[in-house]
């Protein structure tokens, strides 16, 4: 009985590990890909002028291969924590924590097939700035579009926001909650930042036209 107790608690340990490594490596490429983004509030041009040089580093075939596995197991490891911890008692930012790493997980397995796969592969598009920005241009999909990629980003804080209140919650519980409700509006605003960017309106550009067929069902 011990023996299977302390293999269980070996295994835990492992996704625990697994999630926590991931999840570090994840976040340094979608910190640069958000910063990315926000760049189109200088111009399209200039986003992707930034982008083709990040893609010098991020496709390279290796890279790519190991950002996608990083994706993979950042996902099926998450989704094991939160099916093991779905019994216990739990608090806000717990709540937090779990719904914004399983929305986080719809969204890569979504956004991943939907740019590496249906995009570049089916379409035969450059998923650039312009990807993005034609289905929060057009009606009714940007009726999706709009909210999906605001939750995306208000979800990458509010996971953020909720692992640093549980590792600073026992050190100053009112600094840990002001620092961890500015983070999940730093997110809300970034995401909102992010859409305005993509609108045709602001950046005063019409989308190419070849874009439509990403919207055509």
């Amino acid at each position: 009985m011990f023996e299977k107790y302390s293999k269980t608690k070996r295994m835990r340990l492992k996704t625990n590990t697994l999630h926590y490594v991931s999840g570090i490596t994840l976040s340094i490429f979608i910190g640069v890909h958000l910063l990315n983004h926000l760049t189109a509030l200088a111009g399209a041009a200039v986003h992707v002028k930034v982008m083709h040089l990040l893609r010098q580093v991020y496709r390279q075939p290796i890279i790519e291969v190991f950002l996608l596995t990083i994706v993979a197991i950042q996902i099926a490891s998450g989704i094991q924590l939160v099916w093991r911890k779905r019994k216990e008692k739990s608090t806000f930012y717990d709540k937090l924590q779990w719904y914004s790493g399983l929305y986080l997980a719809f969204f890569l397995i979504v956004h991943t097939l939907a740019t590496v796969w249906q995009g570049r592969q089916v379409l035969q598009l450059d998923t650039n700035f312009y990807y993005a920005a034609i289905v929060v241009n057009s009606i009714p999909v940007a009726l999706f579009f709009m909210p999906y990629y605001l939750l995306a980003v208000m979800s990458v804080f509010g996971h953020t926001a909720a692992v640093h209140y549980k590792k600073t919650s026992g050190k100053n519980l009112i600094n840990a909650q002001k620092q961890a409700r500015f983070i999940l509006i730093t997110g809300f605003v970034i995401g909102v930042l992010i859409l305005i960017s993509l609108q045709e309106s602001y950046q005063g550009i019409r989308i190419p036209a070849e874009y439509q067929k990403a919207i055509q069902f």
